[in-house]
């Protein structure tokens, strides 16, 4: 009997990280239970509804302070981590917890620091590099932002037993970026999370979401690569010739978020573009069930996930032609070039006007998420754990 170890660190209004995570929970709590001993630790009271409704042993911590400044002064002054990971054990009480767990593995859903700052066997995410590929954005290059995600991902590949990475591409930037062994690099793709498939949507849906008839969506929180402003200007483009043209915005507001909705009111489109903030896991469903499309215009990758999600819906897709985002989606979406304003109008256009082309984005995204759906990712994390430990 194997015991395994869940690391869930990861809030809410993560976005993805968050999501990626709860499909990791789904395929921890299918391991065989005559083969595995499964034990999860979370840090954020969201978690627990959905740990307990697998019925898995659960403890909540606290990331203490003063271990954490240890940890940051370590680093800073320069000390090698194989010192800091043989006396983490007696300056953290979080270390102390995992490691007292005895786990012959523990995976980490998001890049987290403690898979490298702890002395234990880790199977740890990378979900993107973007921070070298795309490093033009502040939200990965500014205030130490990217010193900081460089140290970590040095450290993950260095310390950790094994990797995951979403796709053929995520891999190859790894290995490209840091000399990893591709040998200890599995690739794991992404999945729609399974609430996406059973959320129902609520009697108040239609009070707190005043929306449009017929509208075009993004789900993304503000920051600037997810390039909110070229799909403004696309809009903007579209309104006379297409007057009953409507977009819907839903995401936390980050650095890009100012600018995108001054931007809106400038050019008058206040009657036109809807933002909605933060929306909860048991809304989002219903925004995919009743868009006419959705439009991610996103720069980073290798792949994202609401794509995936709006497939699993029957939501038509068009999406920036970057990365692995094509080998993701094929024939689910149509694709346009990020940088171009003109590509994009083309695209929602399509999405808007083409019954036809609609069903069959329709089609073949459903089509899509049957083929790899959560079953899939389960069985795949299965056969990967079993080759690490073995």
């Amino acid at each position: 009997m194997k015991k395994i170890g869940l690391f869930l660190g990861a809030e809410p209004y993560r976005g993805g990280t968050f999501q990626y995570g709860l499909s990791m929970l789904e395929a921890v709590a299918s391991l065989p239970k005559d083969q595995f001993q499964v034990s999860v630790i979370y840090t954020h009271d969201a978690w627990s509804d959905y740990i307990k409704a697998y019925n898995l042993p659960m403890q909540k911590v606290r990331l203490g302070f003063l271990g954490r400044a240890f940890g940051r002064i370590w680093r800073l002054m320069k000390l090698p981590m194989a010192g800091w990971r043989n006396i983490s054990y007696y300056c953290h009480s979080f270390a102390r917890i995992l490691i007292r767990q005895h786990c012959d593995l523990w995976i980490f859903p998001s890049q987290d620091i403690w898979s490298y700052r702890i002395n234990i066997p880790s199977l740890v995410s990378i979900h993107d590099l973007m921070h070298r590929y795309e490093k033009r954005f502040p939200e990965v290059s500014v205030d130490g932002e990217y010193e900081e995600r460089e140290n970590c991902y040095k450290q993950i590949c260095k310390w950790s037993k094994a990797i995951l990475v979403d796709s053929k591409v995520g891999k190859e930037q790894v290995v490209e970026s840091y000399g990893a062994d591709c040998n200890k690099i599995y690739e794991l793709p992404f999945v729609a999370p399974q609430y996406i498939y059973d959320s129902k949507s609520s009697d108040k849906f239609d009070k707190r979401y005043k929306l449009p008839e017929k509208f075009l969506f993004y789900p993304a929180q503000f920051w600037e690569h997810k390039n909110h402003k070229r799909l403004v200007l696309a809009v903007n483009s579209l309104v006379s010739k297409h007057p009953d043209i409507n977009m819907v915005f839903v995401g936390s507001k980050k650095n890009g978020y100012e600018s995108v909705f001054d931007m809106v009111c400038k050019l008058g489109l206040d009657k036109k573009i809807f933002f909605f903030g933060y929306v909860p896991n048991e809304d989002m469903p219903e925004f995919y069930r009743m868009a006419r499309g959705m439009i991610m215009p996103t720069f980073f990758g290798p792949t994202n996930i609401p794509p995936l999600e709006a497939n699993a819906l029957g939501c038509p897709v068009a999406v920036s032609r970057i990365y692995a985002m094509p080998d993701q989606l094929q024939d689910a979406a149509i694709y346009f070039d990020p940088l171009s304003v003109e590509q994009m109008v083309d695209a929602i256009e399509r999405i808007w006007t083409d019954d036809l082309l609609c069903a069959d984005l329709k089609k073949h995204g459903l089509m899509r998420s049957g083929q790899w759906n959560q079953q899939g990712f389960n069985k795949k994390l299965y056969e990967i754990i079993k080759d690490i430990l073995n």
